[in-house]
């Protein structure tokens, strides 16, 4: 199991930026999966951006142009760079990886846009 701890999340207002960052403890393998998903009060989780372990990233429609999803494998950590914020970004962030048949998640971190 990997243990997941999502950091830099808070209030921002609209048109602002943050950094959020992941750091993974445990073993990680070499083909993985990582990403950032997202959870507004009363809406199901989404994901929001992913990148694997080559290299590949995927992002939402809705995130496209304004978010970019990195990793540094050797600090095992992730980020996700917000920028132009809008309100409708608010929810909980959460990290996730999965690798091996496994999919563990952290506790996530609240972003708050205020518009």
């Amino acid at each position: 199991q990997v243990q997941l701890v999502e950091s830099g999340g808070g209030l921002v207002q609209a048109g602002g930026s943050l950094r959020l960052s992941c750091a993974a403890s445990g073993t990680i393998f070499s083909i993985n999966v990582m990403g950032w998903y997202r959870q507004a009060p009363g809406k199901q989780r989404d994901m929001v951006a992913v990148i694997s372990s080559g290299g590949s990233t995927g992002y939402a429609d809705s995130v496209k142009g304004r978010f970019t999803i990195s990793r540094d494998s050797a600090k095992k950590t992730l980020y996700l760079q917000m920028n132009s914020l809008k309100p409708e970004d608010t929810a909980v962030y959460y990290c996730n990886i999965k690798q091996a048949g496994m999919n563990d998640w952290g506790k996530g971190t609240l972003v708050t846009v205020s518009s």
